[in-house]
């Protein structure tokens, strides 16, 4: 069994985005043999299952890992359940991952899946006053289109940002992702239509906002040495490399405001220093540390765009420019396809919506599909490199990198 630091992605797979009003666990289901028979395996090749939890569906929702198992079949298989909010697909990854590093197994199985709500993410039922995240939707009812707007505020306060600029990148998420067959959204937008949508938290409008949706991914990785053998063997697709998960938290003191929290840390009078990178950027920057590239050698970058104005911020937290050039970084085509570095082929979160346990694994099937060459209308020309990054609720970060 291989110990080396890279670890190979097999095959990858998805249930298109959507509301279809089906058990998660049947999404999930798809999923899982879709990656399967992209990697030329059988369900009885895995030796692990690394699941992400949906917290909205019931008991089967906690424990992940047996449900999927349950519904492809038992066999005694290894697993394990995480959540970790919008960062959960990477989590699991990361234990797929670290289980064939660990040498305890040769091939893992990495799935997620989601039924979400209607409308917006609202707090889960009953009355818990020491929960924080209960506590922001009650307390000062920040929904999650408030704090979405708040940051889009602060962009505009610190970096001239505009409704139109924050209008520019919903329209070229929405027209990288009509060639997606898994987008739940396949329809192109115009800057008027978009600045002209029902406000729903000043200054973003309905179209600024990503979904909620139903969905899965999953992905199938192997250690170096059996993906050699399979790859050896004419199964399945050409694999390519996860280089680096990156699932870093805040340092003390984080002085980045982000959900549940009503307020930042206070290092006043204490002596004690700022962290020499933010929270944000230090997502990212890890990946690059483990993998040993950096921004430049980037080909195409996933970033997680809850709403158009977040998706400028992630252009600054992974170095793709200097803090408050995004805007002008987007305006010059560059992260168009096409562009020297474009941003979210797949159409981000503005085509798909959020199915949370799934959304970062589906941000790596996307890398994988690229740097294969198997993108279609989307194809990044010439793709070798690529990184995904989100954040989830409680300081979870999260950012892989894949290489071919």
């Amino acid at each position: 069994m291989s110990r080396d630091h890279d670890v190979a992605v097999l095959g990858v797979g998805m249930h298109p985005w959507g509301k279809w009003g089906r058990p998660f666990w049947e999404y999930g289901t798809v999923a899982a043999h879709n990656a399967l028979s992209d990697a030329g395996l059988g369900w009885d090749d895995i030796q692990y299952v690394s699941a992400g939890n949906t917290m909205r569906n019931g008991y089967p929702g906690y424990v992940s890992g047996a449900t999927f198992q349950q519904a492809l079949g038992w066999q005694g298989i290894r697993s394990s359940s995480v959540f970790a909010a919008c960062a959960t697909g990477a989590v699991a990854l990361s234990i797929g991952r670290a289980q064939i590093l660990a040498g305890l197994c040769d091939v893992a199985l990495v799935i997620g899946a989601d039924t979400a709500p209607k409308g917006f993410f609202g707090p889960l039922p009953g009355e818990r006053w020491d929960d924080p995240d209960w506590l922001r939707f009650r307390l000062v009812g920040a929904t999650n289109p408030t704090y979405f707007a708040l940051y889009a505020r602060r962009r505009m306060a610190l970096h001239g940002a505009t409704r139109e600029d924050f209008a520019l990148v919903k329209v070229k998420n929405a027209k990288h992702g009509l060639t997606n067959p898994n987008a739940r959204y396949s329809k192109p937008f115009t800057v008027e239509e978009v600045l002209g949508a029902p406000i729903v938290a000043d200054p973003l409008g309905l179209l600024d906002i990503c979904a909620t949706s139903d969905g899965a991914a999953a992905i199938v990785l192997a250690s170096t040495e059996y993906a050699r053998r399979h790859r050896a063997a004419g199964r399945g697709a050409r694999p390519v490399t996860i280089a680096a998960v990156s699932t870093a938290t805040p340092r003390y003191p984080n002085t980045y405001l982000d959900m549940p929290d009503l307020a930042t840390d206070s290092g006043a009078g204490l002596g004690v220093s700022l962290p020499a990178i933010s929270y944000r950027d230090s997502i990212a920057h890890e990946a690059y540390e483990e993998a040993g590239i950096g921004p430049e050698d980037l080909s195409l970058a996933e970033v997680y765009d809850l709403s158009d104005a977040l998706e400028l911020d992630w252009y600054e937290n992974i170095g793709l420019c200097a803090p408050g050039e995004a805007e002008a970084l987007l305006r010059s085509g560059a992260t168009t396809i096409g562009g020297r570095i474009p941003v979210n082929p797949s159409g981000g979160l503005a085509s798909f919506g959020e199915a949370i346990p799934a959304q970062a694994i589906a941000q790596v099937c996307e890398l994988a599909w690229q740097l294969r060459g198997e993108a279609g209308g989307r194809q990044v020309e010439g793709a070798t490199a690529g990184l995904t990054v989100n954040q989830g609720l409680f300081g979870h970060g999260s950012s892989v990198i894949v290489t071919r």
